[in-house]
């Protein structure tokens, strides 16, 4: 009998696309995420559309891990108790509705959990932190955003080091304590949450990478997009691989389960 295989949780974005005169609904994933699973987690990535906060517990008890990708919109600021910053900003309130207690349940379950960008900024706000909505707008940090119109080679490319702590395990899957990661965000964390450990720090002291502080199994936040090309970085490399051994833990403890429930039947 065929194993059933691993699976890894991706939230999708809601957007409406179209020409100017008629937009429809669509959910979009994109395609360098789900690679990225493939590729380092050995698990199908799955995309369940129309999940809502009532159905996390028992998709959960489906998947081996959660991958919260980036995205173009942003948290919406009303969930960390500010207004919007300036007309017009991007937001996905659909998906927020989902994935601010997604990120909890996966905690609470110690199932393995990596945040990249957006991601990062939604479990930061789902544990009770804020976000600085413009960093290149606040007085001594850096424009972290991308060059908008050049070709992705150069967007993605490497943008600035990032210090990482000793102790951490992000560190010791560099293997180094200084390394170099691309920068494609506007906003970034402002009071990082309760449970949270900054693990990384641009050179303008942005935290760029957290742990939980006193968590069990994986759960990793980072600002930085590790799923862009990781084959050519040593370091993106390792981190997904870290993310995809926890995912097959997972797995094999959740197969197992469901045998010992059968055999007990």
């Amino acid at each position: 009998m065929q194993k059933p295989p691993s699976l890894v949780w991706l939230p999708a974005d809601y957007r409406l696309l179209g020409d100017n005169q008629e937009k429809l609904p669509f959910w979009v994933l994109g395609d360098k995420y789900a690679q990225a699973v493939n590729g380092y987690t050995g698990a199908q990535a799955v995309v369940f559309p129309l999940a809502q906060e009532q159905d996390i517990e028992g998709l959960l008890d489906l998947v081996d891990g959660v991958l919260l990708t980036g995205s173009p919109s942003n948290v919406d600021p009303a969930h960390f108790g500010a207004e919007l910053a300036y007309e017009g900003m991007w937001l996905d309130t659909r998906r927020d509705a989902l994935t601010l207690p997604l990120v909890k349940a996966c905690l609470r379950r110690a199932i393995p959990l990596l945040g990249i960008c957006r991601g990062f900024q939604e479990m930061n706000v789902a544990l009770g932190g804020t976000l600085l909505q413009q960093v290149h707008a606040e007085s001594g940090l850096l424009d972290h955003r991308e060059e908008k119109g050049s070709p992705f080679s150069r967007q993605y490319g490497l943008a600035h080091e990032v210090r990482l702590e000793p102790s951490s395990d992000i560190a010791h899957w560099a293997g180094a304590e200084i390394v170099q990661v691309n920068s494609l965000h506007g906003q970034g964390v402002d009071r990082l949450a309760e449970g949270l450990r900054p693990v990384a720090y641009a050179p303008d002291g942005l935290i760029e990478a957290f742990e939980l502080a006193n968590g069990t199994g994986f759960a990793c936040g980072v600002q930085w997009h590790p799923e862009w090309k990781p084959q050519e970085n040593n370091f993106y490399d390792a981190l997904l691989k870290a993310f995809g051994a926890a995912c097959q833990k997972r797995h094999a403890e959740r197969i197992a389960a469901g045998q010992r429930g059968a055999a007990a039947a």
